[in-house]
């Protein structure tokens, strides 16, 4: 046993009996022991240290003080450790308690409801309380106490089977089901898959207490407007919710956990992702519908920069008629940003021409070597072309594969390619951070900042294929960042190989001089 100074009864009998008591000090203790470092409480100013917010709102779902829980909480805070410590404090005190773990995945859910096992598997936790896991209990997401207790894990879109949650017939707590995390950020904006899990609580979950007093906790970020969280908070369910509602910055600018994340760094989260800063930071999320990129974020340039290389991304169209999507070609330049002369080590892309029209396939090739002659003639050869894989894209990356001296690239989507509104939102920051730039007198300038604009989360918009060919620039460029070490060398081994031949001429010189 891992504890220093506390072997007689006495002192074991007065820790666990403070342990018992508070939900905090319980945390703390075996957070200790468990981990060999300290859980540590922050000071905060202005505001309540969230932990010590969080275990009183577990504690009075604890005491039957309130029955449905919904607390919001920024990513990175805890969230998770302190309800894995609550289910192993509920045990300590019942531990024929019936709970269910319920995440966006089974996968993550199992993470959690293992490290439950983890904490009550320890030779500390078992003298202090005398609760042990059933030997026969192996799964990690799926185990009962020697007392009729269990835990089990589940997928907030599977079927929740085989189990309730609580006991019936108790005046006191008896378990409880635990939603944690249950929309993947990722894909919350599809209405497809935030409706599932919406309609999976309705149909499975909100009937798997065995008992009105048999309490159900939501924790996690309020994602969407239209939601799980949201959802619960309008009272979709007919119940009476609890709200906490905890806000990295709350009306004074006080910070929730400077030693999480500091308020330097949250503001520059809302000046470059506003949707990740509202929804996941504030909980409050914006609008569906509302602009994902602003037109003022494009930097207009007076001279053309130094590039490390050009290239362009296509978007082909399935037809030419006008009520369809058009066909896009853009082309860029890469190239490292400059402060008073000096690089700085962060790369932009010049956005150096855009056209955009209705195409008939069959003349897709000769509309592409027309906008590629035309870069070509104005800031040479491309060192490669983009474009999407699909009908027409792969016919046109067929035959342009046959061109001499053009290497084609090709984009394919697949299902973990993310939607449209994921992709937008992974290349906002960089757009945001004005590392996107245009000529001030480029004829595509407007046409290009008013789409761009135009975009919105709920796919509001009428054609999105030039915000397509931007992100795939982007994703190519800035995000892979390969481009930057590949041309980078190129130039650098290009001016030793100058360098290499100058002195080699020299030296020449010198033989010439001496004979």
């Amino acid at each position: 046993m891992i504890i220093t100074g506390i072997e007689r009864n006495h002192d074991l009998a007065v820790m666990k009996a403070k342990m018992l008591g508070s939900l905090l000090y319980f945390t703390q203790v075996m957070y200790k022991i468990k981990n060999g470092r300290d859980f540590i409480v922050n000071d905060v100013i202005g505001r309540e240290p969230h932990y010590i917010t969080v275990c009183r709102e577990l504690t009075d779902v604890f005491y039957l003080k309130k029955n449905r829980l919904i607390i919001n909480v920024p990513p990175g805070h805890g969230k998770s450790t302190m309800l894995v410590y609550f289910i192993a404090w509920a045990f300590a005190h019942y531990p024929d308690c019936q709970f269910l773990y319920i995440s966006y995945t089974h996968d993550l859910a199992t993470k959690h409801t293992s490290a439950i096992k983890d904490i009550m598997s320890m030779p500390e936790y078992k003298k202090f309380f005398g609760v042990e896991i059933r030997q026969d209990s192996s799964a990690k997401d799926n185990f009962k106490t020697n007392h009729g207790g269990s835990v089990k894990a589940f997928g907030s879109e599977g079927a929740i089977t085989g189990q309730d949650a609580g006991l019936p017939g108790l005046d006191r707590f008896s378990g409880g089901v635990i939603m944690d995390d249950m929309h993947k950020p990722s894909e919350v904006y599809s209405d497809t898959t935030r409706n599932t899990v919406i309609d999976n609580y309705g149909n499975t979950i909100v009937s798997r207490p065995r008992a009105d007093n048999v309490p159900m906790i939501f924790i996690g970020q309020c994602l969407h407007q239209s939601d799980l969280a949201a959802y619960l908070k309008n009272n979709g369910d007919g119940a009476s919710w609890f709200k906490c509602v905890l806000q990295s910055l709350d009306s004074a600018g006080n910070v929730l956990c400077p030693t999480v994340i500091g308020k330097e760094r949250l503001l520059q989260i809302r000046d470059t992702q506003p949707n990740v800063f509202w929804a996941q930071y504030q909980q409050d999320p914006r609008p569906a519908g509302g602009g994902i990129f602003k037109s003022s974020w494009f930097e207009l340039l007076d001279e053309l920069p130094k590039f490390l290389c050009t290239f362009i991304t296509a978007d082909t169209a399935e037809t030419d008629k006008t009520t369809n999507d058009p066909t896009v070609f853009s082309s860029w330049g890469l190239y490292e940003i400059e402060h008073n002369g000096r690089g700085s080590g962060i790369y932009g892309l010049h956005w150096l021409n855009c056209e955009e029209d209705w195409i008939a396939p069959k003349d897709l090739k000769t509309r592409f070597m027309s906008f590629y002659t035309h870069h070509s003639d104005d800031f040479g050869l491309p060192n490669f072309v983009a474009i999407e894989k699909k009908s027409t894209g792969v016919t046109l990356i067929s035959v342009l594969q046959e061109v001499r001296g053009l290497y084609v690239k090709d984009i394919e989507r697949t299902r973990a390619s993310k939607s449209k509104v994921e992709r937008y939102l992974e290349a906002q920051p960089y757009v945001a951070r004005r590392q996107i730039s245009f000529s001030a007198d480029a004829e595509h300038l407007e046409k290009c900042r008013n789409h761009m604009s135009n975009i919105t989360d709920n796919n509001t918009h009428a054609h999105d294929d030039i915000a397509d060919t931007l992100y795939d620039a982007v994703k190519i460029a800035l995000i892979n960042k390969s481009l930057v070490t590949e041309y980078k060398n190129i130039k650098v081994n290009t001016a030793a190989m100058a360098v290499a031949a100058y002195n080699n001429k020299i030296n020449k010189l010198r033989d010439m001089a001496w004979q």
